[in-house]
């Protein structure tokens, strides 16, 4: 693992919605974005990822499909990335949100909404991915670079089959 992919992020989907975070803390603090956190040391990313989930959550999930890598630069901060998951809850599991948790707010939002021009309530670079995570049975790297906290590079290609028996489900 590339010593700078130290996150995970999962978005959670049932149906047409996506189960978000706003967060109360940096980085997107005030933002809706997808559920994750730090890798601890020597942890493999699919187990960081159904850790995070189920502290962030309170979900314990069985399964989950790995989606690649989103990594971004920055001339504000050092070159960092996260590994991208997807799980989908069966329409009979039954999550009644607003549910306010330690790291912030927790509510579906409709998927359509999150991938809407001009959503400002979500992180910039999340609608730039997120269409090709959901849709596409692939992996890709997505790349950001930033200039004074504004995307101006994204670049997305496709990943060879990684993380060898790590993956659960649909995914590389």
């Amino acid at each position: 693992m590339n010593e700078f992919i130290r996150y995970t992020i999962l978005f959670i989907r049932q149906g047409s919605r996506i189960l978000l975070l706003n967060r109360n803390s940096a980085p997107a603090k005030g933002l809706w974005n997808g559920v994750g956190g730090k890798l601890e040391a020597g942890e493999a990313p699919m187990a960081g990822v159904l850790r995070e989930a189920w502290e962030e959550t309170g979900i314990r999930l069985t399964e989950v499909a790995y989606k690649g890598i989103v990594s971004w630069e920055s001339d504000a901060s050092p070159r960092g990335g996260m590994h991208v998951f997807t799980a989908e809850l069966p329409s009979s599991f039954d999550y009644l949100t607003p549910v306010r948790m330690e790291e912030g707010l927790l509510d579906w939002k409709e998927i359509e909404w999150v991938l809407s021009d001009h959503n400002f309530g979500m992180g910039e670079i999340i609608p730039r991915y997120l269409r090709t995570v959901l849709e596409d049975d692939s992996c890709y790297v997505h790349h950001c670079v930033f200039q004074q906290h504004k995307v101006i590079v994204y670049e997305r290609r496709q990943m060879e089959p990684v993380l060898a028996g790590t993956v659960i489900r649909k995914g590389c």
